[in-house]
C-alpha cells in the first residue's frame, strides 16, 4: 500500500459529516387543518482538507403529521439544499417569535445579529461596545439566552481589562507582564468570564455585577419572568484547575437578580453543570458530582422546584449496575432535555461498550431506554444520541463502527409505549466491516480486592475480507483514563479496517458505563491495572477469533492511551510490533509540574490532593515507579510519536523524554522520504489530527502488511507541523 491510497481513504472518511445541532419548529397549514407541519433544522460538521478546517452547513426536513394524531409522522419530505454556515459562534432561536440571534466572528470583530423571515433586522457590534472582552463560545462556559419578552439576550464573555472598577484594583494586576491564569486544555485565555446582557431595542450592553468574587460564571439562562438569571460558577482560589473533561470541579449553582444580589441554590462542596429549566418554569434539573478524585464520574441528576425552593435527587449514582440495566449518567445534559409536559426528562448516556437515550420520569424516577433494537435496522446501530427535543419531538444522532452518523427522529410517548422511529436521511455511504462487542472478565489474579468481580469491555471491528495470513490488529485505547469506547462511528478506526486492520478498542476498568466503582477502582492502579486489562483483552479477542494474525499486533492511543500503549511495549516487549502514540504521558513524576490537571497527577497515583501540596520524594516515586519510562529500555518495537506542541494538559516535553531514552539506546532516527517538519500557527486542530492519523496508518501499514518497518524505533510527528520535502533528513523541532 502507498501512502496516496492511505491519503485517500483517510480523505474520504474526515470528510463525513456529524451532526452537531438540531431545532425543531412546527405549524398548522390553514389551507391544510387536518395535517400538522414540523420543521427539523439540523447543523453539520465536516472537515475539508483544501481549507485544512472543519466548515458547518444546515439542512431542513419537513415532517408531515395528521393533527388528530400529531405524534404519527405520515411523511418525511426530501431536505433542501446544504447551506453553509460560516463565522457562526453561537447561534439561538427565540421561542414565540422564531428570530434568530447569531454571535458572528468578522475578522477581529464580534458582530451579534437579529435575523427574522424577511431579513437582518438588527446588527450590534459587540467589539466596538468595549463593555466586555472575547464571547465565550465553547460549550463549558458559554450561553447564547433569550428573555420571555424577546428583547434582550444573555450571554457570556471575557472581562475587559478596562471595565469599571479596575481602577480599585491593586497595581500589580494592571499590569500587562504580570501571569495570568486561565482555565486550561481547550480553554486558554478565558480567565475572568462574566454575565453579559444585551437590550435588543436600546442597542445597549451591561456587565451583570454581584458574582462573588472567587467565582468564574457559565451556563447562564434566564430565571422565569427575565429578572433574574441561574448560572453555573466555578470557584477559581486559590488557583484554576483544568475544566475540559473534568466534572469534579468545586462549582455551584447560582441565582443572580439584575440588581446584583446573588444567592446559592446548590451545596457548598459539589460539582455543578448543565441547568436545564422545564418548559412551564416550575422545576431545574442539573447534574450533580463529587469534587476531585476522579476526573470524570458517574453524576447524579437533581431537580429543585423553584417554588417550595427543595431540592431532590431524580437520577442517582449507579455504583455497580448489573448487566443490561441503566449505569448512570456521565455526559453532560443536552440544551434541550424536557417533555412538553415537564414531568419527563430524556438523555444519553454511556452503557458498558454502548451509548444508549434514556427518559427518567420525574413521577416515579424510572429510567427507561428509548432506543429502538427491536427491528433489524436500528439493530446495527450502536450509539443513540440525543441533539434535542422540542414539541416532544426527539432528533437523535445513531451510529456504530461501520456506520457514519445519520438522523434520527421520534416522539416521545406515553410510559410503556415504543417509539416509533423515522431516519430523516441514510448516510452517504456505509461499510461492510463486521463488529462485535467483546464482555471480559478479568483472570483471578488481576481481581481488584477493594472493588471486587468487576469487568469490562472492548468492541472488535474486522474488515469484511479477511487475509489469508491472518490480519493484523491494532489495538486502540482511549485516553482519559475516565472515558469510552462506544460502538459508535470513529474515522481513525474505519480507515484503518478499510485498509485492511482489524481494530480492538477496550474499554478498561476505570472506563465509564460501567458504574461508579469501575472508575474508581483504578485510583492508584494505573499502569497496573489498566495494562493488564487491555492485555488480557487482547488475549481474549485473539483467542475467540481465529482469523487475527498474533504475530502482527500493533498499539495506538492518545494522553492515557498514548501512556497505555508504551507501558505495552515495555512490559510485553516481543508482543507487539509497532506503537503510535500521540501526547503520550511517559513521566508521571516530570508531568506534576506542567500539567493543567496537577489534581489528577496525584489522585491517578492513590494520592490525595490539596492545592497546597508540595510533591515529596515519596510521591515522586510513586509516579515514577507507574510511569511507562521505567520499561523504556525493555522496548524493541518502533514507535511514532506525535506530539502537539500546545497540549496543556499533556506537555510535548514528555514524548520527548521516551524519544531520547530510545534514540540513546544505538536505535537512529531514520525516515522513508527525507522530510522535516516545521511548525504552523495557522493549520488548525482537526486538520493536525487527520495528518496525524494519515501518517501513523502509513507507518503502520508499512511495517505490519509489508513486514518491514516504515520507521524505525522512534519518530516524531507533531500535529500542528505542515510536511515539507527537504534535501535534508533531519529533524527540526518546532
Amino acid at each position: 500500500m502507498d501512502s496516496e491510497l492511505i491519503t485517500g481513504v483517510f480523505a474520504e472518511l474526515c470528510g463525513l459529516p456529524a451532526p452537531v445541532s438540531a431545532h425543531v419548529s412546527s405549524e398548522e397549514l390553514p389551507e391544510l387543518p387536518e395535517l400538522r407541519v414540523y420543521k427539523v433544522t439540523a447543523e453539520w460538521s465536516q472537515s475539508d482538507l483544501v481549507r485544512g478546517s472543519r466548515l458547518r452547513f444546515s439542512q431542513q426536513w419537513t415532517l408531515i403529521a395528521d393533527s388528530n394524531d400529531p405524534r404519527s409522522i405520515r411523511t418525511v419530505l426530501p431536505p433542501g439544499p446544504c447551506a453553509a454556515v460560516s463565522g457562526e459562534l453561537l447561534s439561538e432561536l427565540s421561542p414565540i417569535q422564531g428570530l434568530r440571534a447569531v454571535v458572528r466572528e468578522m475578522g477581529s470583530h464580534q458582530l451579534l445579529e437579529i435575523w427574522d423571515c424577511h431579513g437582518l433586522r438588527k446588527c450590534l457590534n459587540l467589539s466596538a461596545l468595549k463593555m466586555h472582552g472575547r464571547v465565550y463560545d465553547d460549550a463549558l462556559f458559554g450561553c447564547l439566552s433569550w428573555s420571555e419578552c424577546e428583547n434582550k439576550l444573555l450571554y457570556v464573555a471575557e472581562k475587559s481589562k478596562n471595565s469599571a472598577g479596575d481602577s480599585e484594583e491593586p497595581a500589580c494586576r494592571k499590569d500587562q507582564s504580570v501571569y495570568r491564569e486561565d482555565w486550561g486544555e481547550a480553554l486558554s485565555g478565558k480567565s475572568v468570564p462574566v454575565i453579559c446582557v444585551v437590550d435588543l431595542q436600546s442597542g445597549a450592553a451591561r456587565v451583570l455585577q454581584g458574582v462573588p468574587a472567587d467565582v468564574s460564571p457559565g451556563q447562564a439562562l434566564w430565571a422565569p419572568g427575565s429578572q433574574s438569571v441561574f448560572f453555573v460558577g466555578w470557584y477559581h482560589e486559590p488557583f484554576r484547575l483544568g475544566l475540559k473533561f473534568c466534572s469534579n470541579r468545586r462549582s455551584a449553582l447560582f441565582k443572580l437578580d439584575l440588581s446584583g444580589h446573588c444567592e446559592c441554590l446548590s451545596g457548598d462542596n459539589v460539582s455543578v453543570s448543565c441547568p436545564r429549566l422545564s418548559p412551564d418554569g416550575s422545576v431545574l434539573i442539573y447534574l450533580q458530582g463529587k469534587v476531585f478524585g476522579p476526573h470524570n464520574q458517574c453524576l447524579c441528576v437533581q431537580q429543585l422546584d423553584l417554588k417550595s425552593r427543595k431540592t431532590s435527587t431524580l437520577v442517582d449514582v449507579v455504583n455497580r449496575p448489573q448487566p443490561g440495566d441503566f449505569a448512570g449518567v456521565y455526559e453532560a445534559l443536552p440544551s434541550r432535555c424536557w417533555s412538553a409536559d415537564a414531568q419527563r426528562v430524556v438523555f444519553s448516556s454511556s452503557c458498558r461498550n454502548w451509548k444508549d437515550l434514556f427518559m427518567v420520569d420525574r413521577r416515579s424516577k424510572k429510567v427507561t431506554s428509548l432506543s429502538d433494537n427491536s427491528s433489524e435496522s436500528s439493530k446495527a446501530f450502536g450509539s443513540w444520541k440525543l441533539v434535542t427535543v422540542q414539541r416532544d419531538l426527539m432528533v437523535v444522532c445513531c451510529s456504530s463502527p461501520n456506520t457514519p452518523p445519520t438522523l434520527r427522529v421520534g416522539f416521545l410517548l406515553s410510559e410503556g409505549e415504543a417509539v416509533s422511529w423515522r431516519t430523516l436521511q441514510p448516510p452517504v455511504v456505509s461499510f461492510d466491516f463486521q463488529w462485535t462487542v467483546l464482555d471480559v472478565t478479568p483472570p483471578p489474579e488481576e481481581d481488584n480486592s477493594l472493588y471486587s468481580g468487576l469487568d469490562f469491555g472492548a468492541v472488535l471491528v474486522k474488515p469484511s475480507l479477511l487475509h489469508e495470513t491472518g490480519t493484523p490488529l491494532v489495538v486502540f485505547i482511549h485516553g482519559g483514563p475516565h472515558s469510552q469506547f462506544p460502538a459508535e462511528w470513529n474515522y481513525t478506526t474505519a480507515g484503518l479496517v478499510e485498509l485492511g486492520f482489524a481494530v480492538l478498542m477496550v474499554n478498561y476498568r476505570g472506563s465509564t458505563g460501567f458504574g461508579q466503582d469501575s472508575i474508581l477502582s483504578l485510583i492508584g492502579q494505573i499502569g497496573s491495572q489498566d495494562v493488564k486489562d487491555v492485555q488480557w483483552a487482547v488475549l481474549t479477542a485473539l483467542q475467540s477469533n481465529k482469523t487475527l494474525d498474533p504475530e502482527r499486533v500493533a498499539v495506538i492511543g492518545g494522553s492515557h492511551g498514548g501512556f497505555l500503549s508504551c507501558h505495552l511495549l515495555g512490559q510485553y516487549p516481543d508482543f507487539y510490533r509497532a506503537c503510535a502514540a500521540r501526547n503520550p504521558v511517559i513521566n508521571a513524576a516530570t508531568l506534576l509540574g506542567t500539567s493543567d490537571i496537577v489534581d489528577w497527577r496525584y489522585t491517578s497515583a492513590g494520592f490525595q490532593f490539596s492545592y497546597d501540596n508540595i510533591p515529596t520524594a515519596e510521591v515522586l516515586a510513586a509516579m515514577l515507579e507507574k510511569s511507562p519510562i521505567t520499561h523504556a529500555a525493555k522496548i524493541k518495537a518502533p514507535v511514532l510519536l506525535m506530539l502537539g506542541g500546545k497540549d496543556r494538559r499533556v506537555s510535548p516535553h514528555q514524548g520527548l523524554e521516551l524519544y531520547k531514552v530510545l534514540k540513546s539506546r544505538g536505535s537512529p532516527v531514520r525516515y522513508d522520504r527525507a522530510l522535516i517538519y516545521h511548525w504552523s500557527e495557522k493549520i488548525n486542530r482537526d486538520s493536525c489530527r487527520y495528518h496525524s492519523t494519515m501518517m501513523c496508518s502509513e507507518q503502520l501499514v508499512s511495517c505490519l502488511l509489508s513486514g518491514c518497518c516504515g520507521f524505525q524505533k522512534t519518530d516524531i510527528l507533531c500535529p500542528g507541523w505542515t510536511l515539507r520535502p527537504t534535501a535534508s533528513s533531519t529533524l527540526c523541532c518546532g
